[in-house]
């Protein structure tokens, strides 16, 4: 796992059982739960990962994803459309969007 989320240059891995997700490890999760040894080997993902995953769907305003992190003190959130994950959603994506935004608003109000 630490192999595929350094080559792919990711900080999280969605588990899944079939096709269901149920679970994600995210760089954190290797930290502080697998890595206090200097090997992972024996680790199964279901031990380390966080649970219940927490999910918004694709046409949830940015502000509402915002509040559901903060309450929820997590780092990303799995973005569905019709029920299926079709991406992450991270803090780091949602303060670019949320400034994008204050941008564009500036823009406008500065064209009055």
């Amino acid at each position: 796992m630490r192999k595929l989320m350094m080559t792919r240059d990711v900080g999280a891995l969605v588990v899944t059982e079939g096709n269901e997700p149920i679970g994600i490890i995210t760089e954190r999760d290797v930290l502080r739960k697998c890595c206090r040894d200097a090997s992972c080997e024996g680790v199964k993902l279901r031990q380390i990962m966080s649970k219940p995953l927490i999910v918004v769907d694709a046409s949830t305003p940015i502000g509402v994803a915002v509040e559901n992190m903060l309450e929820r003190r997590i780092r990303r959130l799995l973005v569905t459309e019709r029920g299926k994950v079709i991406g992450i959603v991270t803090q780091k994506d949602l303060m670019r969007g949320t400034l994008d935004a204050f941008e564009a608003m500036r823009s406008t109000f500065s064209l009055l």
